[in-house]
């Protein structure tokens, strides 16, 4: 048989594959060394989707599409992303506030670095909160 410069490439399957392999390619695409594509070229992997598939079974971040997002109706989606939005705001009030307690409490300054507008808006919330006590 010639060489003509093409890989020659047996079919595989998932099973063909080692655990410890497949988390070796997965650790690589997750941290950025290699895109799916340059993955598959690299270690000769012939499906498309099978590090994509790795990637959901095994890997650390979020890998699966969002089909609940797609299903429902946009108002639905809206009301959804507002509720998001008023638990994060919540849990951003806590984290000030402790921020806050712990800077009385230990004599320091935590929050060193604002940003115009951020520090701006802090100004004008808490003279908007003690005119209104």
């Amino acid at each position: 048989m010639e060489k003509t410069g093409r890989r020659v490439h047996l079919k595989r399957t998932q099973k063909d594959y080692s655990l410890a392999f497949k988390l070796q390619v997965v650790d690589e695409v997750e941290k950025g060394g290699l895109t799916n594509k340059q993955a598959r070229l690299k270690y000769g992997i012939q499906g498309k989707s099978t590090i994509l598939t790795w990637l959901r079974k095994h890997g650390r971040l979020e890998w699966k599409e969002s089909t609940q997002m797609k299903k429902k109706a946009p108002n639905k989606q809206i009301k959804e992303l507002e509720r998001k939005l008023k638990r994060l705001e919540a849990e951003k009030e806590i984290l000030n506030a402790a921020i806050d307690i712990a800077d009385e409490m230990f004599n320091t300054e935590i929050r060193k670095k604002y940003l115009p507008l951020s520090q701006a808006a802090f100004k004008e919330k808490g003279n908007a909160e003690d005119s209104s006590q």
